[in-house]
């Protein structure tokens, strides 16, 4: 009878411990579908290179995250508050840990609001939200704004409870992040996706972070951008020789003498309308044309519709004065010949783009 008793005791101890870790799996539901991109470095990438609706609740750009025991960094934790809080729910539920770290990238709304889901930790000193001086400046600027305007595009329900929350550290060239045996380095400082975009460079495994600097089949943004320094980070990013680019995409090159071909499909584009503005400026086209160039190469990226016009204003501006400097200088006053010298006929000069056709996002 003793021995039965036991053997019931053992049974029943099986059955409620196996209740209580199907109690424990529900209370734990991991529903980020995390890919691993590394040891310890993983990525939640948008399920389609698209714009901001409500069907994907603003999340276009990929979220990473590197993991070493119970510690994670997390860069560009998303666009809202319910995308914040799954990451958080997901890094404790299959990881054990939890978010020391968060890296803004760049001051662009759909990388930063999901900072609102780790307010009350940075409140109790226990998570720290990193960024460079200029994209802090530039959220506290511009994500006001670019809150309402997300929100109009992702929905209210999608943004309810996402609110501001700033950097608290300020990263320069030369930091190095740690976490566990990973080592981040931050690079230059750039200014061309934004203000200021951060760049980290794991040299050992030649991961690159580089935030809004490269994009997939969605088309880059120069709203707050520089199109020459756009295109010298790149080629700087490129001298790195980086296996894996994780930016506003993912991107892995195909063998170790080639570059991840986001990289240079983002240099592409920037570099055929480059091409394209100089080339209208030649012709004699005005500024209020930049529209009419479409590069229709690019026409199935995601975003052309919205951004193509805007970028080929944004571009004529910045080079404007580069245009002026390849023309030839006047001649004397006394032989007054027009502005085209020996070359040819005098070049209009363009005027600057009209503000009538504005930034198609506020960001």
């Amino acid at each position: 009878m003793k021995a039965v008793r036991a053997v019931c005791a053992v049974l029943l101890i099986g059955l409620w411990a196996g209740a209580a870790a199907a109690q424990a799996a529900t209370r734990c539901a991991d529903d980020v579908p995390w890919q691993r991109v590394a040891a310890g470095v993983w990525r939640w990438s948008p399920a389609a290179e698209a714009e901001v609706s409500t069907t994907n609740a603003g999340h276009v750009v990929p979220t990473t995250v590197v993991v070493h025991g119970r510690q994670a960094l997390l860069i560009d934790p998303g666009p809202s508050h319910a995308h914040g809080q799954r990451v958080r729910r997901s890094l404790a539920c299959r990881f054990g840990a939890q978010v020391r770290w968060i890296v803004n990238s760049h001051a662009h709304a759909e990388n930063v609001l999901g900072n609102s889901a780790f307010a009350d930790l940075q409140a109790a000193g226990q998570v720290q939200i990193l960024a460079s001086a200029a994209t802090r400046m530039g959220m506290a600027q511009r994500c006001p704004a670019c809150l309402a305007s997300l929100t109009a595009k992702a929905g209210a329900d999608a943004m309810a409870g996402t609110r501001i929350v700033l950097p608290t550290r300020t990263l320069t060239e030369g930091d190095v992040l740690r976490v566990g045996p990973h080592r981040l380095r931050v690079l230059r400082i750039e200014q061309g996706h934004t203000e200021g975009d951060l760049v980290l460079w794991d040299a050992q495994r030649r991961l690159l972070w580089a935030g809004g600097l490269v994009y997939g089949q969605r088309l880059p943004e120069l709203a707050q951008g520089s199109l020459d320094g756009w295109l010298a980070a790149l080629d700087r990013l490129a001298a790195l020789r980086p296996a894996v680019v994780l930016g506003n995409t993912v991107s892995v090159a195909a063998d170790p003498n080639s570059l991840p071909p986001a990289l240079t499909d983002t240099r592409a584009y920037l570099s055929a309308l480059r091409t394209e503005v100089l080339n209208a400026m030649d012709q004699g086209l005005q500024a209020s044309d930049a529209t009419t160039l479409t590069l229709p190469a690019y026409s199935a990226w995601a975003g052309h519709a919205e951004r193509q016009g805007f970028n080929a204003q944004r571009a004529w501006r910045e080079l404007e004065p580069v245009w002026m400097d390849r023309v030839d200088p006047p001649a004397p006053p006394a032989a007054s010949p027009p502005r085209g010298g020996a070359s040819g006929p005098a070049k209009p000069v363009p005027p600057h783009p009209e503000t009538g056709h504005s930034a198609p996002d506020t960001r």
